[in-house]
């Protein structure tokens, strides 16, 4: 069965940098996958590089077979990616409504049952559609950014450090999303540094170290690691 998602040796680089190296790995459809590493361990890179926006890169991304290194942002979206980057980045002048609204280009009727799926989805928005996105607090923003994501109606959604900044309440109550987003049939990749939050959502994981895969394996197996419970769990 073809992956959704394949990636053959990725390269990322930064002029003489290199952020990822020689990376491969596949995500299946509905599959919900962890991406896990400190910080510099190329994570955002790698988001970048799948969403178009990293500019030097070798290597081979497909999706369903078909491969997308040479398309742009707005191509790689129509083809199924949706990416909500790290930092809450909302219109905040804008209503809850609207900000999910102007990300859908479905006729009125279509784009409004998606909204009302997204407030579904995300209970603590329900009540909030009519305010501006200034007046929620950041765990709402953050839900509102990735509702808006899938807005799109991607077949990968591609998660960029969302609960960095959050209180540990909000952190699960985020991240608990990403088990009905994945059951409702779009693919998640999620990187995040709350490992053990993160591996408790996902059905697998990868894990990068300074621009390379280190380990590999069943979200549930890699919890119960002691590499992974020394690196990130303060096993």
């Amino acid at each position: 069965m073809t992956a959704l998602l394949a990636i053959e040796r990725l390269t990322v680089r930064y002029g003489e940098i290199v952020a990822l190296s020689d990376l491969s790995l596949e995500i299946g459809a509905g599959e919900a996958v962890a991406l896990l590493g400190a910080n510099g361990a190329g994570k955002s890179s790698l988001l970048k590089a799948l969403m178009g926006l990293a500019r030097q890169t070798t290597g081979t991304i497909r999706l369903d077979g078909e491969p997308i290194g040479d398309l742009p942002v707005h191509r790689r979206v129509v083809r199924g990616l949706g990416y909500c980057p790290e930092g809450r980045r909302v219109f905040p002048g804008m209503t809850v409504h609207d900000n999910l609204a102007v990300a859908s280009a479905r006729p009125a009727r279509q784009r409004d049952q998606a909204v009302e799926r997204m407030l579904a989805l995300f209970p603590a928005l329900a009540g909030k559609a009519a305010e501006r996105a200034w007046q929620l607090s950041g765990g709402q923003q953050q839900m509102l950014a990735i509702a808006r994501a899938l807005m799109t109606e991607p077949r990968l959604l591609l998660l960029d450090e969302p609960s960095l900044g959050l209180a540990p309440r909000l952190t699960r109550e985020l991240l608990d999303r990403v088990r009905d987003i994945a059951a409702a049939g779009t693919a998640v990749l999620l990187a995040e540094q709350n490992v053990a939050k993160a591996l408790s959502v996902t059905d697998r994981a990868y894990v990068l170290q300074l621009g390379r895969l280190v380990q590999s394996g069943p979200s549930v197996e890699l919890s119960q690691s002691p590499a992974i419970q020394a690196a990130f769990l303060g096993g």
